[in-house]
C-alpha cells in the first residue's frame, strides 16, 4: 500500500494527488454542509468575505508548494508557476460570471439555490478539468511542437478579444437544453434545492423520477465550464507542463470563484475593461513561449510580475472608468 502512495503519478507522488483531492472535498463539504446548509441568499459583503478566505487558502497552498517542492533542476520554481497560473485562471473566470448569471436567469433559479448548484458543479469540474489537464500535459510532453500550437492559439484568442465588438448577451435554448428536455422527464418548475424528484407520470400513472430545471442549469453550467477551460487550460500549460501545478492552480481558482460569484454578478459591469487586460495577458503568455524557445528563457518571477501588473492595471482602470455605474439588468427569466 505504501509503495502505491509513494509511486509516481503525472510527475508527483500519488499521496500528493490524493491529499489535494481530499482537501478539496473537505472544503466543499464544509462550504455546502456548514456555511450554506440553509440555502440562504449570499449577500455581496458575505461573498467578499468568503472569497477572501478562499484566496488566503490558495496563497497558503502556494506557500506550501514553495516550501515543499523548492526549485526544479532547471532552476524554475513550481510555486511561481502555480501563482501565475492561479491569477490567470482567476482573472479569466471573472469574464464567465455573467454567462453563469444568464443561465440561472433563464432557468428562473433564485439566488437562494444558486450557490448550492455552483458548489455541486465544482465536483464535476474537479473531474473534467483533471482529464483535460492530464491529457493536455501528456500531449505537450510527448509532442513538444504542440506547445507552439497552444501559443499561437493564445495569441489569436487575445487578438480576437481585443478587436471583438461588445454585443448584448442573451442565453438562448441551445441544442443541449433541447436534447435534455427530449430525453429526460423535466418538471415545469423548481422543487426547492432538489435536482431530482419523484412525480406521477400522466401517461402511465406510475411514480417516476423527474429532473428539475435546477439540474438542467447545473448541466449547462458544467458544459460551459468545459468551453471556458479551452482558453484557460492552454494558458496555464503554456506556463508549465507540470500536471500537479496546472491542476491545483485551476481548481483553487475555481473554488474561490464560486464564493465570489454573487459579488461579481452584482457588479460585473465594473470589470468591462478587464477583458482587454486578459487579452494582453494571453498574447504575452503565447509570445513568451516563442521567445523562450527562440531567444532565451523568461524568468518565472518576471512573468508573474508582468501578469499581475497587466491584470491589476485592467481591474483598476475598469473600476475607475465605470465608477458610479449600476449593475446591468439581466434578460427576463424564461
Amino acid at each position: 500500500m505504501l509503495d502505491i502512495l509513494f509511486s509516481d503519478f503525472a510527475g508527483q507522488p500519488v499521496w500528493m494527488w490524493l491529499g489535494f483531492l481530499a482537501f478539496v472535498v473537505l472544503l466543499l463539504a464544509f462550504d455546502l454542509g456548514v456555511l450554506n446548509r440553509d440555502d440562504k441568499v449570499l449577500g455581496v459583503a458575505e461573498s467578499f468575505r468568503l472569497s477572501a478566505i478562499y484566496i488566503v487558502i490558495a496563497m497558503l497552498f502556494g506557500g506550501a508548494i514553495w516550501w515543499g517542492l523548492g526549485e526544479r533542476p532547471d532552476g524554475t520554481s513550481p510555486a511561481l508557476d502555480y501563482f501565475t497560473g492561479y491569477f490567470i485562471e482567476k482573472s479569466l473566470s471573472i469574464d464567465n460570471v455573467f454567462v453563469i448569471a444568464l443561465i440561472f436567469r433563464y432557468f428562473a433559479v433564485p439566488p437562494a439555490f444558486q450557490y448550492r448548484a455552483l458548489v455541486w458543479g465544482i465536483l464535476a469540474a474537479v473531474v473534467l478539468r483533471g482529464i483535460m489537464i492530464l491529457a493536455g500535459a501528456s500531449i505537450v510532453q510527448s509532442y513538444g511542437w504542440v506547445l507552439y500550437f497552444f501559443a499561437a492559439f493564445l495569441i489569436l484568442t487575445g487578438i480576437r478579444m481585443l478587436v471583438a465588438k461588445d454585443e448584448g448577451a442573451e442565453f438562448k435554448e441551445n441544442w443541449l437544453v433541447r436534447f435534455l428536455r427530449r430525453h429526460m422527464r423535466v418538471t415545469d418548475g423548481l422543487h426547492g434545492n432538489r435536482f431530482l424528484v419523484r412525480r406521477e407520470d400522466a401517461a402511465s400513472g406510475r411514480t417516476l423520477l423527474h429532473a428539475t430545471p435546477l439540474l438542467l442549469a447545473l448541466v449547462v453550467i458544467n458544459v460551459a465550464d468545459i468551453i471556458f477551460a479551452v482558453d484557460s487550460v492552454p494558458a496555464i500549460l503554456a506556463i508549465t507542463t507540470d500536471s500537479f501545478i496546472v491542476y491545483t492552480a485551476n481548481i483553487m481558482a475555481i473554488l474561490g470563484l464560486r464564493a465570489l460569484y454573487f459579488a461579481l454578478a452584482a457588479m460585473i459591469d465594473r470589470f468591462h475593461y478587464l477583458k482587454y487586460a486578459l487579452a494582453i495577458v494571453l498574447v504575452f503568455i503565447g509570445g513568451k513561449i516563442y521567445w523562450s524557445h527562440l531567444v532565451g528563457k523568461v524568468d518565472s518571477a518576471l512573468a508573474l510580475a508582468v501578469t499581475l501588473a497587466i491584470i491589476g492595471g485592467g481591474i483598476l482602470f475598469s473600476l475607475w472608468k465605470t465608477r458610479g455605474h449600476n449593475a446591468p439588468d439581466l434578460p427576463p427569466a424564461h
